[in-house]
């Protein structure tokens, strides 16, 4: 599989007036405490990293996104920004890669985190294909970053004052090094704070440069109130653009930084859309696994034994669940709704099997799968024996020897989606 990594519109200028990106909120707990950063708040008209209107769970990410993507089709990016940071919360992260790389192999993956604890998972990203990381280096010397960092969490210790920013300043070069070695492409952001860090900048540029970073965003500090750093003022556009053109000697620079929320959709400078928090809401308010509400899998089949029926040609549905013995036993059949109708059929499909995760079928038009998609039923399309590919689904084993490798429609065309079946 080959990544368009020229699509990521934070990662090259070209790309951000067509391609979309989404954060997916996973990672509520962060491991350091920056003096300038507060993640108490929750306005839809604030726009900086550490705010989001809802936390999801990994399965929840994965329904929002279902769901994102219908409404916004252009998205080309995933990533994961927080609210916290992503390795303080490394199962949820790591999960939500898995199940979006799975379901959207094409899609770009990123990730922006402090560094403290990326290390450690940088061979998984790669084995993921995660394509662009960013790190957030506001300092090389201890010294720097102890203004700048109140404490660091790692490995269950707390540290403080030069120990904390020396702990973090060497984690963060290392995991830079090796992301680099790793063949991922890697931006650096550095936060410019008068007084603090704003003559500091350029050796900052300097030394991510040596270490093979890709792209430097040098973004203003954004002052916000109940942070130690409340009485700082934001640097002048003057500031901000000097030191800009110093660094540029070492790397380029991205200059349309947007600032986003941990739950940023669309296009970058965009606000988030009221359907789409409305979806964001909706994921949220699902259980952590949609499996305890949806415990079936709904399969399409002429005798039974085979997946061997496409959705538009099905009269009735087999339902089947897990036994407390782990075996998969038919729970019902389900009468599909009248052909025709066009959406409003699937739809009630929908409807009819609102208990169920899964769908499996020998082939389905675009139109039906959006709608199921965006119902929370995933739409697979499989060729083989049923209790097979079921055990597979229910146990969450890799299927690609079941996949069909095309999804031509029985009688000779592929299916319209119109809801009128073969005839």
């Amino acid at each position: 599989m080959t990544l368009n990594i020229a699509n990521h519109p934070c990662f090259n200028d070209a790309s951000r007036h067509k391609f979309g990106r989404i954060h997916l909120p996973v990672a509520p707990k962060c491991n350091i405490q920056c003096n300038y950063c507060s993640r108490k708040f929750d306005c839809m008209n604030e726009n900086r990293p550490g705010v989001t209107s809802k936390v999801l769970s990994p399965q929840q990410a994965l329904y929002y996104l279902d769901q994102a993507m219908v409404l916004s089709p252009n998205i080309a990016v995933v990533g994961i920004a927080g609210p916290g940071d992503p390795f303080a919360n490394p199962d949820e992260t790591m999960e939500t890669l898995r199940l979006v790389r799975e379901k959207y192999p094409e899609m770009l993956l990123c990730v922006a985190t402090n560094g403290l604890d990326l290390l450690p998972w940088i061979d998984e990203l790669a084995r993921l294909q995660v394509s662009h990381v960013t790190i957030t280096i506001n300092a090389i010397d201890p010294e720097v970053g102890a203004e700048v960092y109140a404490w660091v969490r790692y490995k269950k210790k707390m540290y403080r004052d030069i120990d904390a920013a020396r702990l973090l300043i060497k984690n963060q070069l290392e995991s830079l090094k090796k992301l680099k070695e790793a063949g991922v492409t890697a931006k650096v952001n550095s936060i410019i704070i008068p007084g603090i860090n704003d003559t500091h900048v350029i050796a900052v540029a300097s030394k991510v440069a040596e270490l093979g970073a890709d792209i430097l965003n040098c973004l203003p500090y954004y002052n916000t109130k109940e942070t130690l750093f409340e009485n700082i003022a934001e640097p002048s556009v003057d500031m901000v653009t000097e030191i800009q053109r110093a660094t540029s000697e070492f790397l380029p620079q991205m200059k349309h930084c947007a600032r986003c929320r941990a739950d940023a959709v669309g296009i970058i400078g965009e606000i988030n859309t009221e359907e789409m928090m409305q979806k964001l809401a909706e994921a949220a308010a699902m259980p952590k696994n949609p499996a305890e509400s949806r415990p079936y899998i709904a399969v399409s089949s002429i005798e039974g034994v085979l997946i061997n029926q496409h959705l538009g040609e099905a009269d009735r549905f087999l339902v089947y669940g897990l036994s407390a013995s782990g075996e998969c036993v038919l729970i019902d059949s389900r009468t599909a709704p009248p052909a025709g109708g066009g959406r409003e059929r699937w739809e009630a499909l929908a409807d009819t099997l609102n208990d169920c995760r899964a769908l499996l079928v020998n082939g389905a038009g675009d139109s039906p799968k959006k709608v199921m998609t965006a119902k929370g039923i995933d739409v697979m399309v499989l060729e083989g024996v049923i209790e097979e590919a079921l055990y597979g689904v229910f146990n969450g084993q890799d299927l690609k020897h079941l996949m069909k490798s095309s999804q031509i429609h029985a009688c000779g065309s592929s299916c319209s989606g119109t809801g009128g079946g073969c005839g």
